[in-house]
Formats: C-alpha cells, sequence, structure tokens
C-alpha cells in the first residue's frame, strides 16, 4: 500500500504502513507520524509564545517533579552512563533472538547483577546488626540457679536443696582430658573458628522452621551465649541474637575464658550446674579427680542429661555407652588421646546410683522426696525447670507430729535389733498420718534416705489383711447384698446377722465358691475361733473375719474394689477380684490406708493425700492444682464404720480409750504372718502403721514376722501409732 499527493490526508497518530521489499518476507516497518501542532489562536505572535512558555515553566517548577527535577539534577550525568547497563539488565520477556524455554531466562548479566545486589545487602544487613547488638548486662537464670528450700506446717524452714549444686572452678583446675572430652564431643574446632558455625546454624534453623529437632548446630560460644544471656527457646530470632552476641563475645573475651566460662554453666542434671558439680553428683569425687573416660561419660550427658543420664532406664544406659564410646574416639582422631590410653577404657564407667550432693538429713530427705514429686506434679513443673531453683515450698508436714513419730520407730528399731538382730535386719516401719481434708502430716520412710532411698510409708508391697474389713463393710452398707444373681439389691445394716463360725464356707446365689483347684473356699478367724451368729457390728468390734469375707461376696466385690477406690486406695494397689480381696489380698501404702480412713472420719468425702499447700518463686505464686474433697460414701455409712472402729478400738484397749472420744481404730494381720497393721483415727487424723520384713537385695517379696511385730496383747503397730497420736 502507499499514498500519493492526491491521497485522503492522514489523520493524527494514524500508522502509515509500508512494505519494503528488501526486508525478509512479511515483514513490516511501521512509521508512526506525530500529530501537526495545534494552531495559534488567533492574534496570538511571538510574544504570547513566550508568556506560555515561561507559564509552562513556572508550572513544572512548582510541581514536585520539578522539585526533584531540580534536585536529581546533578546526578543526571551519572544516570546518563548508567542508564544503558540498566535497560540491559531490564528483564524482557519473552526474551527476543531465544527459542524455548531458554526464552524466559534471566541473561548472565542479570544474574550476575541480582546476586551481586543481594550479597551487597545481606552483608550490609549483617554488619549493621553486628553493631547494633549489645552483649547483655546481665546473666539470666540458668547461670544463676538458686535453692529450693521447704518449709514445715508452720512457716519454719525444714530443707534446703540446691545450695550446692553449682561451684565455679578455674579453668586451670580443669585437667586438660575433661576439657577435650567436652570439646570432642560438642566443637571440636572450638580453638580456631570465629564463635560461630554458619553450617550449624542453617541446620539448626532448618530443623525450628521445620519443627524438627532443635538440638544441635550451634558452636560452645554460641551454647555458652545461651546458657548465661538468653532464653532456652527455639525460635529463628533466638538463633540470631545468639549468633550476633557470640560474634562480639568471641572478640571480647579469650578462648580459655569463654571454655571456662561454658564448663561452669552447662547443665548435666541430677540438679548439677557445672563440670564441678556434675563430677561430685555422678562420681562423688571433684573434677581434678576425674578419668579420660568418666569425663567422656559426663560429656555425654551435654546432649542431654535426660536421654543420656544411665541411670534412668536401659534405654538410657545404651545410649550413654554409645555415645562414650564415641566421643573416646574422637579424642583420639583429633589427638587429644593417644591410642594406647584409649585402648585402657574398655569399661563404661558407671556413675552413682543417686546424687551424693542431695543430703538435706537422715528422716528429712523422705519429706523432701514426697515434696518435690508432688510439687513437681500439681504445678507442672519440669525436673529442669525445678532443678533451677528459687522455688519455695510450703509442705503440710507437722513438726511436733513427724517428731514424735520418728522418735517411736527409731526406738522401736534399736530394741527389735538388742532383741533379735538377724530378724531386725530385715524389718521396715512404714507409717503415716493423714488429715482428714487430705494433708500429710507426717511420714516415716525409713532409717536413713542416704542409704535405704526405699520410701517405706509409700510402698505397696506388703497386704493389707483384716485392716481391709471396714472397707468391705462400708461397701454393704452402700450397696446393699445380692441374694439372688440379678435380683434387686438387699438393704444391709450394721445389726445385719452373719455366721461368725472358723471354717464357714463361702458361697455366691448358685452355691458354694470353687476355687481353680476345684476346692471349696472357706473363711477362717484368727487363732481358729468361733463366734457364732453375730452383727456386722459386733464382728468389726471384735475382729471377726468370716462375716466380712461372706458380706463382700454378697454386696459383690465389683463394689468392695469401687468403694476401697473411693476412698483413696489406688487402683493399681487393689488385689484379684476374688473371696479373698475381702481379707486384704491388697498392697497399698501406709499414706493411702491413712488416707482410706480419713474419708470415714471425714463423713465419707475423700481428699486426695498431699503434702504441699503453697508455692512462691522469689515471692511470686506458682499456681498449684490442691485437690478437693469429693463424696465417696454416704455420710451415715461413713458414720456407722466410725462408730464400729470406734468399739473395736475401745474392745482391744479399754484402758487407753477411757475418758477418750473422738478415737477409733483396728488391727489388721494377714494370712501368712508377712504384715501387721494398726489404723485409727484420733482428732480427725488418721493414722498407719505397718511393720514388715523385706529382704532388700534379694526382692520385695515379704518374709515372714517371725515375732518382729510382737504379738497380739503387745502389738508393735499398735504402740507405735498410739506414741505417734498421743493416745498411749
Amino acid at each position: 500500500m502507499g499514498g500519493g499527493r492526491g491521497d485522503k490526508p492522514l489523520d493524527a497518530d494514524e500508522t502509515l504502513h509500508l512494505r519494503v521489499d528488501a526486508l525478509r518476507a512479511d515483514e513490516t516497518m511501521q512509521l508512526r507520524v506525530p500529530a501537526p501542532p495545534e494552531p495559534l489562536a488567533p492574534g496570538g505572535g511571538r510574544a504570547e509564545r513566550r508568556r506560555g512558555a515561561r507559564s509552562a515553566g513556572r508550572e513544572r517548577t512548582a510541581s514536585p517533579a520539578g522539585r526533584a527535577g531540580r534536585l536529581l539534577g546533578p546526578l543526571a550525568p551519572y544516570t546518563r552512563r548508567i542508564a544503558p547497563y540498566a535497560r540491559r539488565l531490564k528483564p524482557v520477556y519473552p526474551r527476543p533472538g531465544r527459542t524455548g524455554w531458554r526464552r524466559w531466562m534471566p541473561s548472565w548479566r542479570q544474574w550476575l547483577g541480582a546476586t551481586l545486589t543481594s550479597f551487597g545487602l545481606l552483608s550490609a544487613f549483617l554488619v549493621t546488626a553486628y553493631a547494633m547488638t549489645d552483649i547483655p548486662d546481665n546473666l539470666n537464670s540458668y547461670a544463676t540457679q538458686q535453692d529450693n528450700v521447704y518449709f514445715w506446717s508452720d512457716g519454719t524452714p525444714m530443707a534446703r536443696t540446691g545450695w550446692v549444686q553449682r561451684q565455679a572452678m578455674p579453668l586451670e583446675d580443669i585437667p586438660e582430658d575433661v576439657r577435650w572430652a567436652v570439646l570432642a564431643a560438642e566443637n571440636e574446632s572450638f580453638y580456631s573458628d570465629p564463635g560461630i558455625s554458619a553450617k550449624g546454624i542453617t541446620r539448626a534453623v532448618l530443623r525450628t522452621l521445620g519443627q524438627g529437632d532443635t538440638e544441635g548446630g550451634s558452636t560452645i560460644t554460641q551454647q555458652y551465649v545461651k546458657n548465661v544471656y538468653l532464653t532456652q527457646n527455639q525460635t529463628v530470632s533466638r538463633k540470631f541474637t545468639e549468633a550476633m552476641i557470640a560474634l562480639k563475645l568471641d572478640n571480647r573475651m579469650s578462648k580459655d575464658e569463654i571454655l571456662e566460662g561454658y564448663l561452669n554453666t552447662s547443665w548435666f542434671g541430677r540438679g548439677s550446674y557445672g563440670i564441678q558439680r556434675a563430677a561430685q553428683a555422678y562420681y562423688g569425687k571433684d573434677v581434678d579427680k576425674l578419668s579420660a573416660s568418666e569425663a567422656a561419660m559426663l560429656a555425654s550427658l551435654l546432649k542431654g542429661a535426660g536421654l543420656y543420664d544411665p541411670t534412668l532406664s536401659k534405654a538410657n544406659h545404651a545410649r550413654a555407652v554409645e555415645r562414650w564410646s564415641w566421643i573416646l574416639d574422637r579424642m583420639v582422631k583429633i589427638g587429644k588421646l593417644s591410642p594406647q590410653e584409649r585402648e585402657k577404657y574398655t569399661k563404661f564407667p558407671e556413675p552413682l546410683k543417686s546424687n551424693p550432693l542431695y543430703n538435706t538429713g537422715a528422716q528429712s530427705d523422705y519429706l523432701v522426696e514426697l515434696a518435690s514429686q508432688y510439687a513437681k506434679k500439681s504445678a507442672r513443673l519440669t525436673d529442669k525447670q525445678f532443678d533451677l531453683g528459687g522455688y519455695q515450698i510450703y509442705t503440710t508436714f507437722d513438726r511436733k507430729r513427724e517428731k514424735a513419730l520418728t522418735d517411736a520407730v527409731t526406738k522401736a528399731r534399736k530394741k527389735a535389733k538388742r532383741d533379735d538382730p538377724a530378724v531386725a535386719k530385715h524389718g521396715h516401719y512404714g507409717a503415716a498420718s493423714v488429715a482428714a481434708d487430705g494433708r500429710i502430716l507426717a511420714v516415716y520412710g525409713g532409717p536413713d534416705h542416704r542409704k535405704q532411698g526405699y520410701n517405706e510409708s509409700n510402698a505397696t508391697t506388703v497386704p493389707a489383711g483384716t485392716a481391709f474389713t471396714p472397707f468391705v463393710y462400708a461397701a454393704g452398707l452402700q450397696h446393699g447384698v445380692h441374694r439372688t444373681r440379678g435380683g434387686p439389691a438387699t438393704p444391709v445394716t450394721p445389726d445385719s446377722v452373719y455366721d461368725g463360725d472358723d471354717g464357714v464356707p463361702v458361697t455366691t446365689p448358685e452355691g458354694p465358691y470353687w476355687d481353680r483347684s476345684g476346692k471349696k473356699v472357706a473363711a477362717h478367724n484368727d487363732g481358729g475361733k468361733s463366734y457364732g451368729r453375730i452383727t456386722l457390728r459386733e464382728a468389726m468390734a471384735k475382729s471377726v473375719n468370716t462375716p466380712f469375707m461372706q458380706l463382700g461376696m454378697d454386696a459383690g466385690l465389683d463394689k468392695v474394689r469401687q468403694t476401697a477406690e473411693a476412698s483413696g486406695l489406688l487402683s493399681s494397689s487393689i488385689g484379684p477380684q476374688v473371696p479373698a480381696l475381702s481379707m486384704g489380698n491388697s498392697t497399698p501404702s501406709a499414706i493411702r490406708m491413712a488416707s482410706g480412713y480419713a474419708t470415714f472420719a471425714a463423713g465419707g468425702t475423700h481428699t486426695e493425700p498431699y503434702s504441699v499447700r503453697r508455692i512462691t518463686r522469689n515471692g511470686s505464686p506458682v499456681p498449684l492444682a490442691t485437690p478437693r474433697p469429693e463424696r465417696a460414701i454416704r455420710t451415715e455409712v461413713a458414720e456407722q464404720v466410725t462408730e464400729a472402729l470406734t468399739d473395736s478400738f475401745r474392745t482391744a484397749h479399754p484402758e487407753a480409750a477411757a475418758g477418750r472420744s473422738g478415737v477409733s481404730g483396728k488391727a489388721g494381720t494377714t494370712e501368712k504372718d508377712t504384715a501387721a497393721w494398726y489404723v485409727g483415727t484420733a482428732d480427725s487424723v488418721s493414722t498407719a502403721i505397718v511393720v514388715y520384713r523385706i529382704d532388700l537385695a534379694e526382692s520385695l517379696e515379704p518374709l515372714p514376722l517371725k515375732g518382729l511385730a510382737g504379738t497380739s496383747a503387745n502389738s508393735v503397730p499398735y504402740a507405735l501409732w498410739s506414741a505417734a497420736t498421743g493416745i498411749g
């Protein structure tokens, strides 16, 4: 197409298309014809045009663009020089001269420009962050572990723990084998790195973002920064701050100073912070007495004492042995332990079973153990949080009752050793006093927690025997009995009559009860004595067993179990659901038996036994879940059981009962004479005493008492109970 002189004039901005034969086929050259200038207004001349130009200039100058132009004017020469290169970097998609996917890929110049720009921005950011990061002036709580203080119920201090769990040691007093065991395990390049590990930080950040394992990835300098300046939170921001402080700290402190601080602030488990206390907690020796093998075991704990303390579980032991061996091999690899010395260490250095630094006193250790376990559970504190200290634990333990109970049992132990040392050698005396509102007022756990960690007051190893019958009696009164299978329940009262003869067969609605060996099960009384027809209340008062064995069958052994658990006995301690359940084949602890009898004294409401009433940390209250009373049996049932137990106490001990009110109790014996009990209530406080024999070196199987508990006329459990309650 084309146009000539005679053609119609083109409109403004129309395009003239010319086909040029020299170009490739079908290619078109486009020429844009600018619009003609608008005609001047009539009468306008050169002066008018000048005035218009000056007015437009003033408008441009007054506008923001005009002002920017004046400011950026001096940069114009440089802009003109850079412009061609900038145009080359500007992406043009699809890229001309390329085919396929290459049309959409940036050029090498663009890649290079983006990389250099990113590197420059990142460098500027890191330099700025480094300059703006300051090393905190104050150490955090991880570097300033405090005591945990326990108080008696009257508010006076009872015990103190944690006060020797940290002791700073100069680096020069820490053997090189110990230092390099830690360095081999945690950061072998410590003396040559800049304080951070870029590879480790990247790995840790990726794990944190991926919600995976957040441990690892830090140099010793970073770990020291985390220990003494920051929190233990595993976040990207905390990790970045840690790295910045570590870089600055590495420039400000010597490597030896950082290593010394790290070794003195790291947590090794067992409540110990620092390598010195760890050496004492696990091996009972100072750090300068450690061998390379023992040092390697302690170094393994830095990865997590909860996973690598070999005394906590078999799985822990296996992990600890594997890491211990790996650390020793690493020491050889980096030239800090000779192969010849490595060959000496083939046997794993087993640590002590418990921390010898945990030393509050022979008997109060048992109290601290109970209180700390309860405090952590009820306040939802981890072992690590609790070990950091600063807690004030206000217990329920009554100082006077504790002393009276401890003195009474201590005298009984000494007397038994004098009378029959062989029998007394394996003797145990569990004892506990629990108030009707659930407060544990006193316990006797053993002769010395440092020699016998086994807590005799909290052990579930021996049967309750006939001391269990009040729960059977309560079940019958609460639920009634069933004379026919599936028939309606018949009410039971204290005046309900049962057969009290010895050897009475135990029956079900279908007939006699047969055991698995094909024999009829019969009930027996102590000494084989028969009492004929007897009321349940009288049977309780005279400790006649046979009526309660049959009552358990009539009420339903499931109801007996339900009543015992509702009253305070743990389900894990309840014996098999067979007729012997009514005769006490369950194995409750002294604390739980006292708690169960306290339910009767509380009018049928049960409150879980507790040993801590309040916790503060540095004066601020710590939320504590305190148990609340719950209905276990009806009030009238609790009163009827209490009346029967009162009769039992008066019948067995008329002299002690004279002129006393509010006192009830019952003795308990077992079929094979493996345990003797006395459980009773005085002044709304229930106390349970049990005497038994177990050879802890062999097993937890009860042994015959062989006279250790005295006789029915001169009962050791009752003597201890009366001394503890002030009755005797």
